[in-house]
């Protein structure tokens, strides 16, 4: 039985869910990837909430130039300085069941230039 794409990413997603949670101290930054967009957001797990999000369809992002993976790195960049301003410094990593390169891997690089550790 063959797995689709989306199986798989599904699979791998679960997998690391397993290990990884967002709490007060430590929340986990989330990475959504379509075609087109990204979109990264900083959850608490434990109560539920969205501390500080970012996409690349915020509107710095879309009049800047460049191709995806640098839209990327900017995204990760404003989302590193809202998570500052919210008082957040280090976070745990959820890449969602992509694989760590390309505007996944500019992302978080993004992140950590802006000052976040994780």
């Amino acid at each position: 039985m063959a797995f689709s794409k989306q199986d798989r990413r599904q699979k791998i997603r679960k997998r690391i869910r397993k290990d990884i949670s967002g709490t007060q101290s430590r929340p986990r930054l989330v990475v959504f990837r379509s075609n087109k967009e990204i979109y990264a957001q900083i959850v608490d797990d434990v109560e539920g909430k969205t501390l500080a999000a970012a996409s690349s369809r915020d509107k710095d992002v879309t009049s800047a130039e460049g191709n995806k993976i640098d839209k990327a790195t900017l995204v990760g960049k404003n989302l590193a300085e809202k998570a500052l301003k919210a008082g957040i410094e280090t976070i745990s990593f959820d890449r969602g069941g992509y694989l760590y390169h390309g505007r996944v891997k500019s992302l978080a690089d993004g992140a950590r230039e802006g000052g976040l550790k994780f």
